[in-house]
């Protein structure tokens, strides 16, 4: 289309892909706040399912439905705000509630939405968590002692997560735990947050947690493909031992069982080739949010940082080394697959060679008959027409003219080979040009 201010020629996609930067604003809060979070694993193909649950969502508290095609939907519902996002494969709804507490987990977000909504969401549920916003004072150096015995009676134990985080407007603790409810939980407290940082913050925060759990969706894969991959290494170790030591006769054998092998290492790549690579994808994500956090160490609490590298690092390099070594076992089976084809196209042509040496060796010998048998049709050739002229010199002295019909039939068989051999010599270059 044409640019009304410039009059050149926009992409038709410009201004979507231009507004792709402020497709997911975060939410802006105002202390004191809590919010209930839910990610649904529901698959590529649960748009319009979860659509339709949306619909009966805000039918209910009388708020308007999402577009038709939306992925992103931010909407009040009075006493409540949800979000909802849809990512590749799972997505997201948050519910956020502006009012005063005593507790930060005692009542929750989630609460004021009726149970029989909530089970319509599509999918199966991933990742469940509750955030509060508390106000207090600005941070000092001098943190009074008070405060984290506070934290400690929040979340009814002391093994906590916490660091100061954007640049020391809040301080954010969890327990990295599903409590009994079925949530996990964190705690903000706010010394000084605007109401778009406390938006990012807590949309950080809860990305974290989503992110940190989907990264690890592979484990359970890994683990069930490493037995599988360790069996499949030793067969594959087997073939080759094999095939070092293998005759021409075992060669047809060993081929099909790598090609079998081959097809087997295949499958498990396809089985799990996405859900790692999401892995990655999703870790490195939640690395990025944490970075974002801008943490700073609170004396006594590990930061999300260090918990989190500690507790989860070892889960992603399980999946990363299992994948690893599917991709290494692919390579492997179609070396060891090329070098046996090589093998058997080696034999193949030597086959071949001999075959062509012995058609050579029966032409040689063709050729040899063929130039014997004309030399014997020279002879018979000339055989019968010396008869014929003898047969004619014996009618020519019968008819009274002197002439010796035996001189006669001598003197033409040299005249007669020579003009039949040489008209056999120009039939056969003949033939030899075509």
């Amino acid at each position: 289309m044409d640019s009304s201010m410039t009059g050149l020629t926009e992409h038709p996609q410009r201004r979507l892909l231009s507004q792709e930067i402020h497709a997911r604003p975060s939410e802006p809060l105002l202390t004191p706040e809590r919010a209930s979070h839910l990610a649904f694993l529901s698959g590529e193909s649960a748009q319009e399912a979860e659509r339709a649950a949306l619909i009966e969502l805000c039918a209910h508290f009388g708020a308007a439905p999402p577009a038709i095609g939306a992925t992103v939907l931010s909407v009040d519902l009075g006493r409540l705000r949800v979000r909802w996002e849809r990512h590749t494969e799972f997505s997201t709804y948050t519910f956020f509630e502006r009012a005063a507490f005593k507790h930060p987990f005692a009542a929750t977000a989630i609460e004021s939405v009726p149970a029989d909504l909530l089970r319509q969401l599509p999918g199966q549920l991933m990742v469940a968590a509750h955030v509060a916003f508390e106000r207090r004072r600005p941070y000092a150096p001098d943190r009074p002692p008070g405060d984290f015995a506070q934290v400690v009676r929040a979340f009814g134990h002391d093994d906590l997560a916490g660091a100061q985080v954007a640049g020391g407007a809040a301080e954010a603790f969890t327990d990295f735990q599903i409590s009994e409810e079925g949530f996990s939980r964190f705690l903000v407290l706010d010394r000084g947050l605007t109401g778009r940082q406390a938006g990012r913050l807590a949309r950080r925060l809860l990305e974290i947690e989503t992110y940190r759990v989907m990264a690890v969706l592979g484990l359970p894969l890994a683990r069930e493909a490493g037995p599988r991959v360790t069996q499949l290494d030793r067969r594959l170790a087997d073939l080759i031992g094999r095939l070092s030591l293998a005759a021409q006769a075992d060669e047809e054998p060993l081929l099909r069982a790598l090609t079998e092998l081959a097809a087997e290492v295949e499958r498990i790549s396809a089985e799990t080739n996405y859900r790692f690579g999401a892995g990655r994808a999703y870790h490195d994500v939640m690395l990025r949010r944490i970075g974002e956090l801008r943490e700073v160490r609170i004396q006594g609490l590990p930061p999300f940082s260090e918990i989190l590298e500690r507790r989860l690092a070892p889960a992603i390099a399980t999946c990363q080394s299992v994948e690893a070594r599917i991709e290494s076992l692919s390579v492997r089976v179609s070396r060891a697959s090329q070098l046996l084809r090589t093998r058997v196209d080696i034999a193949v042509e030597a086959q071949n060679r001999d075959l062509l040496a012995s058609m050579d060796k029966r032409a040689h010998l063709q050729l040899r008959l063929q130039q014997t048998v004309e030399g014997l049709s020279v002879a018979a050739i000339t055989y019968y027409l010396v008869g014929l002229m003898g047969y004619a010199a014996k009618a020519i002295k019968a008819w009274g003219l002197p002439i010796d019909p035996d001189r006669a039939a001598g003197a033409a068989i040299p005249v007669i080979a020579a003009a039949v051999w040489l008209g056999m010599r120009h039939v056969r270059r003949r033939l030899d040009r075509h």
